[in-house]
């Protein structure tokens, strides 16, 4: 299963793969915002085509408690706008601290600020989809026999 992770910022989306087995996500690219949403949403859907892939995971900032506040509410909004333009399903996963991680990440790699800025929005793609990975691989392992697809 290949995924594409999204993380969805005002002014740039970025966006990482997962290998063709689903375990491992990669940093991708980083989309800067046209100021055209419809635009911007037919290029998510190029890449998710040209990638191959079976599903799409959008971060989404939910409150510290789970809830959801404004910014995820209008994430939610926006994800269900794409969901209209993509061939693939569309899953959410929360996204808390994902751009501070990405950060640390590369300040430890030694990269400077402006070197940083270039990237973060795909490393936090990254984070996002690689969480999302490791609870399907989690969930799968350790629901009932039964549940589990044959090898």
């Amino acid at each position: 299963m290949r995924a594409l992770g999204i993380d969805l910022g005002s002014k740039r989306i970025g966006v990482a793969l997962s290998d063709s087995g689903g375990t491992v996500a990669t940093p991708y690219e980083v989309v800067q915002r046209s100021g055209d949403r419809a635009r911007d949403h037919r290029r998510l859907r190029d890449l998710a085509d040209e990638a191959e892939v079976d599903v799409v995971v959008v971060g989404v900032p939910y409150s510290l408690d789970g809830s959801v506040g404004h910014a995820a509410r209008r994430l939610l909004k926006e994800i269900r706008a794409l969901e209209q333009v993509l061939a693939v399903p569309v899953v959410t996963h929360g996204e808390r601290l994902s751009t501070v991680t990405a950060h640390r990440s590369l300040a430890e790699m030694d990269l400077d600020a402006p070197a940083r800025r270039k990237v973060v929005d795909k490393v936090a793609a990254a984070v996002i989809l690689q969480a999302w990975l490791d609870q399907q691989r989690s969930t799968a392992a350790t629901a009932p026999r039964a549940l589990r697809e044959d090898p």
